[in-house]
């Protein structure tokens, strides 16, 4: 047990430094997110209740800044350790491909603390928002909570995307409806009903509840609840994918095509 979390932090530590040095991922992690703030701050400025609209839109584009990071990082994981020629040493190391693949895509998913930390200061600095949150120690909660399904989430899109031609094109096409669907850019009440079950097996929905029920009052505790259910759910899902993806780039000799 001690050696497997040994493994994982510092797997998790290493793709995050690894990660913050890329410019692709820091764009999509910082820069992006803030140009969807400063306009959603401008539409809720104009409101009855600017100050919680102005966090509640800060909230929404750092967690838009989550998802992106986890779609193009981990659905590309598999995909870019071929590219690098890294995947059959990553295959090859005794521990089993779960524990190397898991702080990877969990490390995708933490990327987005820069998101919501650079949306949040940036509203703060430039428009005077309000950090004030009713229940802080919920919120870390709900962050963690959120994280870790989203990186869940990653395992997922990581072993099914490697398995598909256009898995690039399908990521930048999943990209904004997620957005929508989750209730980042706009509230779930205004979208039609059968978008409703696509939210609700969708951890951003759930993530995104957590925080701002957390930051503007609330009970975010069943939030955050769904947020580790779902997450438990994307694991075992991601178990079978991996194992899949894995017994037949063996059984094919597929395992470095390029």
């Amino acid at each position: 047990m001690t050696q497997a979390f040994r493994l994982f932090w510092f797997s998790w530590l290493f793709n995050v430094k690894n990660l913050t040095t890329s410019g692709f991922f820091m764009l999509n992690a910082t820069i992006s997110p803030i140009f969807f703030a400063t306009i959603a701050h401008y539409m809720f400025a104009g409101g009855t209740r600017p100050g919680s609209g102005l966090l509640y839109a800060s909230l929404g584009a750092g967690m838009m800044g989550i998802w992106s990071s986890v779609l193009f990082g981990s659905g590309g994981l598999i995909q870019w350790q071929r590219w690098q020629g890294t995947l059959e040493y990553v295959i090859g190391v005794p521990p089993g491909l779960m524990q190397v693949v898991l702080p990877m895509t969990i490390a995708t998913a933490s990327i987005g603390i820069y998101s919501i930390a650079s949306t949040l200061l940036w509203g703060w600095a430039i428009f005077d928002l309000q950090l004030d949150f009713v229940h802080p120690a919920w919120f870390v909660g709900a962050l963690v909570a959120s994280i870790v399904s989203l990186g869940l989430l990653g395992l997922v899109l990581s072993s099914t995307f490697v398995l598909l031609r256009n898995a690039n094109s399908l990521a930048n096409l999943l990209e904004y409806p997620v957005w929508l669907v989750t209730g980042l850019l706009i509230g779930l009440s205004l979208l039609p009903g059968w978008t409703r079950p696509i939210s609700y097996i969708l951890a951003p929905t759930w993530g995104i509840k957590a925080l701002r029920e957390a930051a503007l009052g609330g009970d975010p505790a069943p939030a955050v609840a769904a947020c580790l259910a779902l997450g438990l759910v994307y694991f075992v899902i991601g178990h079978f994918t991996l194992g899949y993806f894995e017994v037949r780039a063996r059984r094919s000799a597929t395992l470095a095509l390029r």
